[in-house]
Formats: C-alpha cells, sequence, structure tokens
C-alpha cells in the first residue's frame, strides 16, 4: 500500500468467502446518491444476501441494503436499490465471459472508502458445495488447534 493512502473498510461479506470459493478479485467504483453515501459513513450497510450481475453490458450490485439516513428529508433513498458499479469495459467484458463459460458468480466482497470515495471489491468465485464447506471448516479448526498448541510450547 502506498504511504498516504487510507483505506477505511466499512462493511465485509463474510459469507461470501463461506458459500464460494473465490478465485479472483476486482475493484470497481459505485454510483451512489448522497444520503447512501452519508449512510456508508456511518455504517449503515449489509451485504450478507447480494450479488453482481451484468446486464446490457454495465454491472450492477442487487440487493445490497444500505439503510436510509436519518438525518435525510424527503429525497432519501431505497435502501436495496440497483446500484451501478463503474469498471473499465475490457474487464466488464472478460468476467462476462468467464461467467457465461465456465458457470462462475459475481460476489461483492466488501466496501470501503478509498481517497474519500466509496469502492467495492467483487470476488469471481465459484459455489462450493456443503462438503466443500464442511472441508474448509475442518481444516480452519485443525489449522486453529495447531497455532493454539505451538502457542502454548513456547
Amino acid at each position: 500500500m502506498k504511504r498516504g493512502m487510507s483505506i477505511k473498510v466499512i462493511t465485509e461479506n463474510r459469507k461470501a468467502r463461506h458459500d464460494y470459493q473465490i478465485l479472483d478479485s476486482f475493484e470497481a467504483g459505485m454510483v451512489l446518491m448522497g444520503s447512501e453515501v452519508k449512510a456508508l459513513r456511518n455504517n449503515q450497510c449489509q451485504l450478507k444476501d447480494s450479488y453482481v450481475d451484468i446486464q446490457k453490458g454495465e454491472l450492477y450490485l442487487l440487493k445490497a441494503h444500505i439503510s436510509p439516513y436519518a438525518a435525510s428529508s424527503y429525497n432519501n433513498h431505497e435502501p436495496e436499490r440497483k446500484r451501478k458499479l463503474l469498471m473499465n469495459r475490457n474487464e466488464i467484458d472478460k468476467l462476462d465471459r468467464q461467467i457465461r463459460e465456465k458457470g462462475m458468480s459475481l460476489v461483492p466482497l466488501k466496501l470501503y472508502f478509498k481517497k474519500g470515495i466509496v469502492k467495492v471489491s467483487i470476488g469471481l468465485g465459484k459455489g462450493k458445495k456443503a462438503q466443500d464447506k464442511r472441508e474448509s471448516i475442518k481444516t480452519r479448526d485443525a489449522n486453529r488447534e495447531i497455532s493454539q498448541k505451538l502457542k502454548r510450547n513456547r
């Protein structure tokens, strides 16, 4: 990370790494209303069941819940509206091909401020089966036990 570059994480989608095997990640900007940015500054956001879709050659973030900003008046936003994501045309086309050919999904991983601008980290992933989820839980628990034993022996 470069010096002076401030990144403040707003929210993280922990369920995404549990449900998907993330193969690659990308960064995209978001088109937001003013009340949405204010709500994000107060960490009033949830990415739990959200996903990214490509419609007519453009990326959209769907089902991401950004709570209405309490101090905003009549021009408040809809909490789960469709939000446009900003990426390079070549990257969008590349993602579109991979999704159609290989049966992968685009999942938002985290939302953060970078130099005062809201960015979203998108993961290109393959869905895990129930057996894969159990296997990853077993390996995580085994690694935790090993690290605890090593700490005790020191």
